[in-house]
């Protein structure tokens, strides 16, 4: 986090993870698993005024942190914070989100509870229809074909990824239902508007998108 500039996103994979606005511009319900620093849940309390955002975090001391270092906000309406297991938390969830925020490491692996089948089922259920999953995976992890199969199962084949960076983060966007017929101009338009309402350089996110295949891990470019 930049002192002077502490609710701007510094670290390129939380920039890509909000590729999302490039599918779903006006979400009005965001539930984030994992909290970290907060610089997600900063930026889109500070920025998307109009979205309401609930974080479910595991550990405390992660909460006490990002309050007393990282300039998290205070709870309010617009923003609240649960302490439970994120994936115990999506089963019993019974509304629903236009946007589902996955970033979920245990000393620099995946959460197993939050890259399992079942949980994706789980997350396919609680977005709405227009609803979409928004994933953070490391590409270097061996199980990753296996993930990205999951989500391909759990999402009937409706699957985006943007690369970060080389040998870097993944980011997994998955939709409820297919996003529609988005040409490449009309994503390129809307990430021009994007890019001057949100300063983040959404024009090189859909330079970077993929749909992913689901049959040989391969890559095709949507």
């Amino acid at each position: 986090m930049r002192i002077n500039a502490p609710n701007e996103l510094e670290l390129l994979y939380t920039r890509c993870m909000m590729g999302f606005l490039l599918f779903h511009p006006t979400p009005s319900h965001i539930l984030m698993i994992g909290l970290g620093g907060g610089s997600l849940a900063k930026f889109v309390y500070h920025k998307i005024l109009q979205t309401k955002t609930i974080v479910v975090e595991i550990n405390q001391q992660v909460v006490n942190v990002a309050r007393d270092y990282f300039a998290l906000p205070s709870e309010d309406d617009r923003f609240q914070i649960i302490i439970a297991d994120g994936a115990e938390y999506i089963t019993n969830y019974l509304t629903s989100v236009d946007v589902l925020m996955v970033d979920g490491f245990d000393e620099d692996c995946q959460v197993a509870s939050l890259c399992s089948q079942e949980f994706y089922d789980q997350a396919h259920r609680v977005l709405r229809n227009d609803g979409v999953l928004v994933l953070n995976l490391l590409s270097c992890d061996k199980n990753l074909n296996n993930y990205l199969q999951r989500v391909w199962d759990s999402f009937q084949g409706h699957v985006i990824t943007m690369l970060s960076e080389v040998r870097g983060n993944l980011i997994v966007f998955a939709f409820k239902q297919n996003h529609g017929k988005l040409t490449c101009k009309k994503l390129k338009d809307r990430a021009n508007k994007l890019a001057e309402s949100y300063g983040l350089p959404f024009p090189d996110f859909v330079f970077k998108l993929r749909k992913y295949s689901g049959k040989h891990s391969d890559y095709v470019e949507i």
